[in-house]
């Protein structure tokens, strides 16, 4: 490896996660004052002073609204997330919300916590008292799922296998997820559509600009008398104060999250978790395992996978000598790159130029080595985000 690199750590990683990195060309810690990356899971970045060395950030997790992307995308850093890393572990406690409200088992719980097992009459009462949290099967009944991202394909699977029957939306549904789709899923032609077919509704959409508040009062008015709400998406998602008027109109019959709030809590139909969809020893560990890899490829070799702000370019090195370069998604900017490794006299002998909403990415393999004049001029291009020289050379 020709260059070492050092490595911010702003929470507890997976120490699986961390040795990815290795001890040779990595230094990994929590007091690093000019790192190259950092590694991060639920802090708030927003307010931190990111130091300018910082060429990449990595989330250990789904979701990046801790983390100021529009900014570090008008610096040329990627931010790297694992999507899919923690879908099981999500996918699972969707199944418990389920089981949750169908079977009251909350209620349920406090119920028994509160009897005196002194009590010589505490089998009858707890006889007497079941009445009161008899439910229902979940076979037979319909679950909306709203998002068919990795989680929300794996949450359809799940509910068809305990005989429930589905019903999916959405509208950006990628062709890989299409394919891991249960062909037994019904395609609904929006959100309305599954409010107003589905028993239970789980949401499994990230939280942007179109998503925010997007089960609202309107949304909420379609939804099918005594149905059960789940979010363990985002809180944004789902706008509270609709929810519980709705509650309290008795239009649904209880609301599942993993967001508590001081509007939410103690709400006697509301069951809030404390964050716990991807709290798993193993979810933590792919995520980490996942963003490290992730991170490594970039810092070396300049590859790009599952970066939230910049397109996929993954490009086999065919020469010892590779430049990357982010830049404004404007006309003319990859003939201006070229033109500037040709008035060099560089010879390219792969490339590969990607672009994802305001941000263009190129590699580019030359075969000779590259003079630092010729990185300058191509940082010197207006419009040029990032440019970084990646020499396999010692």
């Amino acid at each position: 490896m020709a260059k070492s690199f050092n490595v911010l750590v702003l929470n507890a990683i997976s120490q699986n996660g961390l040795k990815r990195l290795p001890a040779e060309g990595y230094t990994v810690g929590k007091e690093i004052a000019q790192p190259d990356a950092v590694m991060v899971r639920s802090a708030d970045m927003h307010s931190m002073d990111i130091p300018k060395s910082v060429l990449a950030i990595g989330r250990a997790g789904s979701g990046t609204n801790n983390i100021p992307v529009k900014a570090m995308s008008a610096r040329g850093v990627p931010v790297f997330n694992a999507p899919g890393a923690n879908a099981n572990a999500v996918k699972e406690l969707v199944v418990a919300g389920m089981l949750l409200s169908a079977r009251n088992i909350g209620d349920a719980m406090k119920f028994v916590s509160a009897l005196d097992p002194a009590d010589p009459t505490m089998e009858k009462k707890v006889e007497d008292g079941k009445k009161k949290y008899a439910g229902y099967e979940l076979a037979g009944h319909t679950l909306g799922v709203i998002g068919l991202g990795k989680i929300g394909c794996l949450v359809a699977d799940v509910a068809i296998k305990l005989g429930m029957n589905v019903l999916g939306y959405d509208p950006e549904i990628t062709v890989d997820a299409a394919w891991s789709l249960p062909s037994q899923v019904k395609k609904a032609h929006s959100a309305a559509e599954v409010l107003k077919n589905s028993n239970f509704i789980s949401m499994h959409v990230p939280l942007v600009d179109a998503t925010r508040k997007m089960i609202n009062t309107e949304m909420l008015a379609h939804a099918r008398h005594g149905a059960v709400l789940m979010n363990f998406s985002r809180e944004g998602v789902v706008d509270e104060a609709a929810v519980l008027a709705a509650l309290e109109a008795k239009k649904i019959a209880a609301y599942v999250c993993d967001f508590p709030s001081a509007q939410v809590n103690n709400h006697p139909h509301v069951i809030a978790l404390p964050h716990l969809g991807a709290s798993t020893r193993e979810a933590e560990e792919n995520c980490a395992v996942m963003v490290a890899d992730q991170l490594r490829e970039y810092l070396e070799h300049g590859n790009v996978q599952n970066a939230v702000n910049f397109p996929n370019v993954v490009m086999p090195r065919e020469s010892n000598f590779r430049i990357a370069v982010a830049n404004s998604n404007v006309p003319n900017m990859l003939g201006q790159i070229s033109t500037a490794m040709a008035q060099a006299g560089l010879n390219i002998s792969n490339m590969m130029n990607k672009s994802k909403g305001d941000v263009a990415y190129t590699l580019v393999d030359v075969d000779s080595k590259v003079p630092k004049k010729v990185i300058d001029s191509i940082a010197a291009i207006a419009g040029v985000l990032a440019v970084r020289y990646l020499p396999l050379e010692s």
